[in-house]
């Protein structure tokens, strides 16, 4: 992955979500139109905090949000969420 040149402000966290699941745990393949939206991502770039908060993630960080969380972005070719932190339910 190349450098973003890129850089969220205050408690923004930009996401590059993870490829939807192809099969299901049984091995049925699942069509494109039948899948879901992705809910995990790798954080890519954080922007520094506000005064009341600090960023609890880091780049690299693989964390689970919400299905409808974010803007959808996207930066060079691939696709990436930006939010804010508060949408992001947990670190895996």
């Amino acid at each position: 992955m190349s450098k973003l040149n890129i850089k969220p402000l205050a408690d923004r966290v930009l996401i590059e979500p993870l490829a939807a699941e192809t099969k299901t745990a049984s091995g049925i393949i699942i069509p494109d139109n039948a899948k879901e939206k992705p809910q995990k991502g790798t954080v890519v770039a954080v922007g520094p905090g506000t005064k009341d908060e600090n960023i609890t993630v880091k780049v690299g960080d693989t964390v689970l949000y919400g299905k409808f969380a974010g803007t959808e972005l996207k930066l060079d070719g691939a696709d990436y969420l930006m939010m804010r932190e508060s949408d992001i339910l947990a670190i895996v």
